[in-house]
């Protein structure tokens, strides 16, 4: 299993408020959740102008993750009410050794 997160800094180009800016977080992600990926702003809310967005997928196939994490990306950066300023990835999968291997509890050895 492999889970890809994607944190997407951008700016916001045209909105003078915050209820601006949260109509336009809101399409955007509303727009990135038809590609069946979990979504949210994740930075700070009250900034006026900045937001980051989270993306997770999770996915069996290393590649298909990657592909999926593209795409989103590629959406935000084509998104006209603002500019992708950076885009960020991490994957966690099967080559991680952060987990111990599970113990037997069986008695089998």
């Amino acid at each position: 299993m492999y889970v890809g997160i994607l944190d997407l800094d951008v700016l916001l180009d045209g909105t003078d408020s915050l209820k601006a800016k949260r109509a336009v977080i809101r399409s955007v992600l509303a727009r990135l959740r038809r590609l069946e990926v979990a979504v949210a702003e994740v930075g700070d809310p009250d900034r006026l102008r900045r937001a980051t967005i989270g993306v997770a997928t999770v996915s069996g196939d290393a590649g298909q993750v990657h592909r999926v994490l593209d795409t989103c990306e590629r959406r935000v950066a084509e998104e006209v009410e603002l500019t992708l300023l950076s885009a960020r990835r991490r994957m966690v999968g099967d080559h991680d050794e952060s987990e111990p291997d599970p113990v037997d509890m069986t008695g089998g050895g």
